[in-house]
């Protein structure tokens, strides 16, 4: 049984890590009212981008001469996983979802006979693949340097995966993220990036309307691509830089209230083993002055 000095200093242990956790919680919650603000606002820009493209495209036939970000290499052999992690931990399972999507992915593709590499951003959860797929790893970005990831990170991304794809490393490329939904739900999203998928039939909103294109459709396509790729890793980068901050959140809430439930436990335990001395102290004085 511990005594009672240990039992004291376990108490005075959690309730330090205790005001850590409330600290950390609350910086959270100041972070993720910004991040929440700046993934909503980015989304609308995001979705219109994509109606434009799907009228675009939709006006074209996609051929050997179509941009190769749309018409792709003509072989779905070599799949790319971007993989896109925060820096930081404690924010509960939110790297380790993100993983765990991209690694059924990877599982699911090489049951195919398919080949699988990865492109991982950001720090954490670089160490579960990088031991499982060591020598599939294609390059692994690094934003330890950046206080918060922005259109400039996904700008060099984007250049990046794109120079990889005009080499023919890849075939088709993957990008895993968390979508922000609330500070309690972060949803592990996956998405192709490319080639760019072609809209299905009816999806563009303005497909039926007479537009004229000056100049011709493939060629503002040729210019567009580029963009709206960036458009979609700068998004994901913001959706997860609010997911993390809402996991983050919800994580320290946790393990605030897990310490105070701790140090209320340990407190009754050493107020039973204070009274418990007590009384066996009196015990033994009693007993003392009784022999005497």
């Amino acid at each position: 049984m511990a005594s009672l000095k240990e039992l004291k200093g376990r108490i005075n242990s959690v309730k330090s890590t205790q005001k850590i956790t409330k600290a950390k919680q609350m910086v959270a919650a100041a972070k993720l009212r910004k991040a929440q603000a700046a993934a909503e606002s980015a989304r609308p820009y995001a979705a219109r981008l994509a109606e434009v493209m799907g009228s675009l495209a939709s006006k074209i036939t996609v051929s050997e001469n179509s941009p190769k970000l749309l018409a792709g290499t003509g072989s779905d052999q070599v799949h790319l996983l971007v993989v896109a992690n925060s820096d930081k931990g404690l924010c509960g399972a939110f790297n380790s979802n993100i993983v765990r999507a991209a690694r059924v992915k990877a599982k699911e593709l090489e049951a195919q006979g398919k080949t699988v590499l990865f492109y991982l951003i950001g720090r954490k959860g670089r160490a579960v693949i990088k031991r499982e797929y060591p020598k599939q790893i294609v390059h692994m970005f690094d934003t330890t340097g950046v206080r918060e990831a922005g259109f400039n990170e996904a700008e060099q991304v984007a250049d990046e995966l794109v120079a990889l794809y005009e080499q023919g490393k890849f075939d088709i490329a993957h990008l895993f993220y968390s979508k922000f939904r609330s500070a309690l739900v972060q949803e592990p999203t996956s998405q192709q990036i490319i080639p760019v998928p072609a809209p299905a039939a009816g999806e563009a909103k303005d497909g039926d309307a007479v537009t004229e294109y000056e100049p011709e459709e493939e060629e503002i396509l040729a210019a567009l691509l580029p963009r709206y790729l960036k458009t979609q890793l700068f998004g994901a980068l913001l959706e997860n830089a609010a997911s993390e901050q809402g996991a983050s959140m919800t994580a320290m809430d946790n393990a605030t209230r897990n310490a105070g439930d701790l140090i209320n436990k340990l407190t009754i335990q050493y107020n039973r083993s204070r009274q418990a001395a007590i009384t066996t102290e009196l015990v033994e004085i009693i007993a003392g002055a009784e022999a005497l």
